[in-house]
């Protein structure tokens, strides 16, 4: 399907369908990409390549593949405007991984930090696929030829080298892909964990460090009581209470106060009152979502619908960049 909305920008974002979202997925990019949606010509995919870097139960991949697609739909990301696809549904992103492979230098490579952290948590598994791994993010994001990536401060490195073989190849053949930018919304764009406020909410987190968008209200708020906080009382935003921070921070994304706001609206009371009403603005704003999420896993008819006209799309733009690498590399094509 031809792209129609060539004068706009181009924005490329996906999240990996391993285990269950959290508010910080939601705070820090779904939310913001149906923000966005209408300004932008975006592509939203489920990174299910990126997911297999570490081992995933494949029935339980294929179930989240579709679960992270139904919470894309459940927040306001619109398939007639966008689209939204599974990565591995459009080939053109290994392909394209496998030739940048061959511009990417390998001390660039082992100095990301993302591959540090996942072969401590992964000793029994460092494969080369997670040292690869910003290779292929680099391919998903020049596929498309785009200007702009959502992310959040921990992921800038990755933009950084997406750039920088995007540079290195465009010296190597001519100007072939656009230089993309990070493109990072100030509010909620990294959630802290609720029980180590000085770590990123993930996924992976077994305990109460993380509230995940499928959580019943209870959870929610019981979570939310339970974080970790400093000795004081006062709800004030300052350095050194990284707790209470965390807890502004995601009061502010769902509320859209400001911190002073905040702090006003809570001069007086204690971290008590305070929590309790996180809590009740976070599980208030789940339980709507869940109930558009419900509807859409429901169908899975219109969910592979969405996922066919995605990656139709999808792999309209991306082939017609694969081509031009194909060409300029020198792989020889038969005329049809």
């Amino acid at each position: 399907m031809e792209n129609t909305n060539a004068e706009k920008k181009t924005i490329l974002s996906g999240i990996q369908p391993s285990g269950t979202l959290t508010i910080g997925n939601y705070l820090g990019a779904l939310r913001n990409w149906a923000k966005i949606q209408y300004e932008y010509n975006c592509y939203f995919c489920v990174v299910d390549l990126h997911a297999i870097t570490v081992r995933q139960v494949p029935a339980e991949l294929r179930q989240n593949s579709l679960k992270t697609m139904a919470l894309y739909l459940a927040a306001g990301i619109d398939p007639r405007e966008n689209a939204i696809f599974l990565q591995s549904h459009v080939p053109a992103h290994a392909q394209l991984g496998w030739v940048l492979d061959c511009f990417t230098m390998f001390g660039e490579l082992s100095r990301m930090t993302q591959f540090k952290d996942k072969s401590a948590k992964h000793a029994d598994n460092i494969n080369a696929g997670l040292f690869t791994y910003p290779v292929l993010m680099a391919a998903d994001i020049l596929l498309y030829q785009a200007d702009l990536v959502p992310v959040g401060a921990d992921q800038k490195q990755h933009i950084e080298i997406a750039r920088d073989i995007a540079i290195r190849f465009n010296n190597t053949y001519s100007d072939t892909f656009k230089i993309p930018e990070p493109y990072m919304p100030k509010i909620g764009t990294k959630i802290m964990s609720l029980t180590d406020p000085l770590s990123k909410m993930s996924k992976s987190d077994p305990g109460d460090g993380s509230v995940f968008l499928l959580d019943s209200r209870d959870t929610v708020i019981r979570k939310i009581k339970r974080a970790v906080t400093d000795s004081g009382s006062e709800v004030r935003f300052a350095e050194g209470k990284d707790g209470i921070n965390n807890l502004m921070n995601i009061y502010a994304a769902f509320t859209g106060k400001t911190y002073g706001e905040i702090e006003r609206e809570f001069e007086g009371k204690g971290y008590g009152d305070f929590k309790l009403a996180v809590g009740e603005v976070a599980a208030d704003a789940l339980s709507a979502l869940q109930d558009k999420y419900n509807v859409f896993l429901a169908d899975k008819a219109q969910l592979d619908a969405v996922l066919t006209d995605g990656a139709e799309r999808a792999s309209y733009t991306a082939n017609k960049t694969l081509r031009k690498v194909y060409r300029k590399v020198g792989f020889y094509s038969v005329n049809k």
